[in-house]
């Protein structure tokens, strides 16, 4: 991970990214591309001749300048390669044209000024067009160690496929993979990869990787594989995002927003 676009906004996870972006940076040699987007579109009822627009933009530009003036101090000690880029613009829009020339993107679970859960927009956005792997970092994470072991989410998919392959360079640290299945009785479950040819394509990048299978049991998915993660003190979890649409994920649930809602860990999502 040599190309690392971290995603700079006011959201309560801006510290903990910012922090695990320069442990990767730090492991392998990293360097660190600030993006932060500023967008004047403000929706205001009845503001017909645009005064509370006018009214807004110089708050909007002195919260993102001191922003900026404080992650960039942080920076100027760590001994960490890194660039700014400010950029005005809907912050999914500006990280997916960045994007094609990185080798990871890092953002947090929610949007600024929620209330901290997710999933926000701009992660589904980013997962479903951008063409590298998105990094999504809870607040409460303090570091990142790519030594750690490591868990893979595996149901068969061609999502988590794409996950699994876009994890590589972060899964050759790792001093323990495991390649973790749910057992499912449903007819419709879908195996159009088994576990073992995922467990195949890490051997001829040298990785070597445990294979267990997850009774079902009556947890929701996103919580079983938390706590297999958590059991193994894994700390990133790998996963294919969407297999379903994303509306379909929005109006019923599905691993993926569950996932995302309250992540107990970093998570690198691939569609």
């Amino acid at each position: 991970m040599k190309s690392i676009l971290l995603h700079i906004d006011h959201d309560s996870a801006m510290s903990a990214r910012l922090q695990v972006a320069l442990d990767i940076a730090r492991s392998t040699n990293g360097h660190i591309t600030c993006l932060q987007a500023v967008s004047y579109e403000v929706l205001a009822p009845g503001d017909f001749n645009g005064s509370a627009i006018a009214a807004a933009m110089p708050v909007i530009k002195e919260n993102a300048d001191n922003l900026r003036a404080q992650i960039e101090k942080e920076l100027e000690h760590e001994g960490v390669p890194w660039d700014w880029r400010f950029v005005y613009g809907i912050a999914p829009h500006r990280l997916l044209e960045a994007s094609p020339l990185a080798d990871i993107v890092i953002v947090g679970p929610a949007e600024a000024g929620s209330d901290g859960r997710g999933p926000s927009a701009l992660v589904g956005d980013l997962v479903l067009k951008a063409p590298v792997p998105v990094l999504v970092v809870p607040g409460d994470a303090k570091s990142f160690d790519v030594g750690a072991p490591m868990l893979v989410a595996w149901n068969g998919s061609s999502e988590a496929a794409h996950a699994l392959r876009a994890a590589v360079p972060l899964l050759a640290c790792s001093c323990k993979v495991t390649l973790a299945s749910i057992a499912e009785t449903s007819e419709k479950a879908r195996f159009d990869f088994p576990s073992t040819e995922g467990a195949r394509y890490l051997s001829r990048h040298g990785i070597e990787c445990e294979v267990v299978e997850i009774p079902r049991g009556a947890a929701a998915i996103a919580e079983t594989l938390f706590s297999a993660a958590q059991m193994r003190e894994c700390g990133l979890m790998v996963m294919g995002a969407y297999g379903h649409s994303r509306l379909a994920e929005l109006l019923l649930g599905g691993v993926t927003r569950r996932m995302l809602s309250e992540p107990q860990m970093p998570v690198l999502l691939a569609h």
